[in-house]
């Protein structure tokens, strides 16, 4: 049963989460653990010849610059973590980013940019079929991440969440979740955060088996991935 909003987000349909609503069984934490392992390690192992192909089409596209990109992100309880991604941008992407902020796409603490300069030719194409993404199994493996759960943002995102927004830090983040199969970029940072709590309320096993699986679709493409 739903009470009442929080006073400083009144858009939102969640009351604040409470304690029932985080903690889930002992067999949930132990069966999400074990596939977030099983997963993570299959994965890097049947997409190594999709990783050395990447690294290759960006070493040459920019010999100068690497192939990972590591990005400091927000975790549970609002732990900082390092999450590694294929490098899709240019290298002095992170210095570039204060002249486009007046050119986001995306309501709320994110940003998006379509037509973001910033990004390399091979990063428009690992960027459109999410390949970019892979190497956050290794997140996985080490335990940072897990395949499904909320977003990991960035500090200066954080910096601008009202208490109602921090409960998408109250759980371990994800590689994918209810908001990337559900809608992706096509919506904004107040409907992200509906999608999140409304996952982190419902979530099981069977649950997160079925957003892996439709991700799995979206690594063909997705009009809606920038």
């Amino acid at each position: 049963m739903k009470t009442a909003k929080v006073q400083d987000s009144p858009y939102y349909n969640y009351p604040l989460l409470k304690d029932e609503s985080i903690e889930k069984s002992f067999f949930y934490v132990i069966s999400k653990r074990l596939l977030d392992i099983v997963g993570s390690l299959v994965g890097l192992i049947l997409l190594l010849p999709i990783f050395i192909i990447v690294a290759i089409l960006i070493k040459i596209e920019d010999p100068k610059g690497p192939i990972f990109f590591s990005q400091v992100r927000v975790g549970k309880n609002n732990k900082e973590f390092k999450m590694y991604k294929f490098r899709s941008m240019v290298t002095d992407a992170e210095e570039k980013l204060q002249q486009l902020l007046k050119y986001n796409e995306v309501s709320g603490a994110m940003f998006k940019m379509k037509d973001d300069p910033r990004i390399t030719n091979i990063g428009k194409f690992i960027r459109k079929t999410s390949i970019d993404e892979l190497p956050q199994l290794m997140n996985v493996l080490i335990g940072n991440m897990s395949l499904v759960g909320p977003r990991p943002p960035l500090p200066r995102e954080v910096s601008e969440y009202t208490n109602y927004d921090m409960q998408r830090l109250l759980v371990t983040p994800g590689c994918t979740g209810l908001w990337q199969v559900s809608a992706r970029n096509s919506v904004g940072f107040e409907e992200m955060v509906e999608l999140d709590l409304e996952y982190i309320q419902n979530r099981t096993i069977i649950y997160d088996a079925t957003i892996i699986f439709k991700t799995i679709k979206v690594l063909f493409g997705s009009k809606n991935a920038f």
